[in-house]
């Protein structure tokens, strides 16, 4: 079986919600957006997310992050690496509201997105779901995640769509890899051990 892997921008307080432009997701008032393009002044930065999107086999989206994508990368040309993976790889979107897909490469998920994502596991070496706060949800409900590449950047919002939302099943995670670019984002890699051990400081 393939592991699913989530990759997202979060900020300190873990709010993961329109990272890229003051457009790019309002829901709920949210007037942020773009909180972490100030901190892209670091060329590895840009070549991490490269070694890391070259390790998937299939990516896996949900509605509005496969409108933004679909949007914009078809037009920034092959030229770029991260473009022509994007534009080449096997694509899945999981929505409800969606009829058709017409990006390239890309297939529509249809009947229950758990049920289909786990065959989807069975089919692939590495899926990688970016974004997708929404569908991420869905993946943390069914326990369908074996990694996670989350990108801590050195601010806090207060308010927005956060990664671990509440119903989330308590899970242990294990640090495997970090690296911290010079304008202080985080650059963590973590693997799903298994559920919490407690303890307990108290004196006996």
């Amino acid at each position: 079986m393939g592991k699913l892997v989530v990759g997202t921008f979060l900020t300190l307080d873990g709010v993961m919600q329109g990272p890229g432009g003051p457009e790019e997701d309002t829901d709920g008032g949210f007037e942020h957006g773009g909180w972490s393009v100030p901190f892209w002044g670091d060329d590895r930065m840009g070549e991490f997310m490269d070694e890391s999107m070259g390790r998937a086999d299939a990516l896996l989206l949900g509605r509005k992050t496969y409108e933004i994508f679909a949007g914009h990368w078809p037009n920034v040309g092959d030229g770029d690496p991260m473009a022509a993976k994007l534009n080449s790889v096997q694509k899945y979107v999981a929505s409800t509201t969606l009829d058709s897909v017409d990006w390239q490469n890309t297939t529509l998920i249809k009947g229950d997105a758990a049920e289909e994502i786990k065959k989807l596991k069975d089919e692939t070496t590495e899926i990688q779901v970016p974004g997708s706060q929404n569908l991420i949800q869905t993946l943390l409900e069914h326990d369908l995640i074996d990694e996670y590449r989350l990108w801590f950047f050195p601010v806090a919002l207060g308010t927005g769509k956060r990664l671990f939302a509440d119903g989330t099943i308590p899970t242990n995670l294990k640090l495997v890899a970090t690296e911290t670019s010079s304008t202080g984002v985080a650059m963590n890699t973590y693997e799903v051990t298994g559920r919490p051990e407690y303890g307990s400081f108290a004196l006996e």
